[in-house]
């Protein structure tokens, strides 16, 4: 039984919260759906939650949030001191969009907003042969961001990628590491609701294109539950 503590970096906008819970309840949907026994708690740095020890946990999951990881706010720097620590102890962790790319700098990569613009909506990242992580050639998963890992750290092997997101899944080589760049947490409705906040901020042309792309299947249940799978059985290992 996996016992994942989440940290939530970022908070889900108050008016559709009471609908579609916090990022911390969506990732609990997700665990749960590969792992009904699962158990989850949640660190809210929004609320003020202090880190924990991360060698006392047994898997660490890292949210998404609107912040930069680069915007120098006064929790960044113990958050990245953590996951140094927690790579350091081979401590299970994942990072997602947010997290994929707080780990990403904490490590030694390189993290900027992209020149690519915004990405929302329904990409395919083309997936790396025998990764021992995520099965198949490709995978569809909701996104929304404009900041991306530019260059990854010496430690990380990319495992999805795109021609929009090179650096889209990070495998580390202390081999308990995942991050991902995609939000296998969404369903399809909060990937719309992603959309309707960028109308505005986003060109109009982007936006009602990645409307249009969440029509299509995506693979949020088969990367979710690897996800799963890796905090697990790193955890028991």
């Amino acid at each position: 039984m996996a016992r994942i503590t989440i940290i939530e970096t970022g908070l889900v906008p108050q008016k559709h919260r009471e609908r579609h819970g916090s990022f911390p309840d969506m990732f609990e949907r997700m665990v749960r759906a590969e792992d009904p026994a699962a158990t989850v708690d949640v660190i809210s740095i929004p609320n003020g939650d202090e880190l924990p020890d991360p060698r006392k946990l047994d898997a660490v999951l890292i949210t998404g949030a609107a912040a930069g990881v680069y915007d120098g706010l006064d929790w960044i720097a113990p958050l990245e001191d953590f996951v140094r620590r927690a790579y350091a102890n081979k401590t299970p962790m994942v990072g997602i969009c947010f997290g994929h790319q707080l780990i990403a700098q904490a490590l030694g990569g390189t993290v900027r907003k992209s020149d690519k613009g915004w990405g929302i909506g329904r990409h395919v990242y083309r997936v790396l042969p025998e990764n021992g992580v995520v099965d198949g050639e490709t995978v569809a998963i909701a996104c929304s961001h404009q900041d991306q890992v530019i260059e990854p750290p010496n430690d990380a092997l990319t495992i999805l990628s795109s021609d929009f997101t090179p650096h889209a899944g990070l495998l580390y080589a202390n081999g308990t590491t995942l991050t991902v760049q995609p939000h296998p947490e969404f369903d399809v409705e909060f990937a719309q609701v992603c959309c309707d906040l960028r109308d505005g901020k986003a060109p109009d042309d982007v936006v009602a294109t990645a409307r249009q792309s969440l029509a299509e299947p995506m693979d949020s249940a088969k990367l979710g539950g690897a996800i799963t799978r890796f905090l697990a059985r790193r955890a028991s290992s």
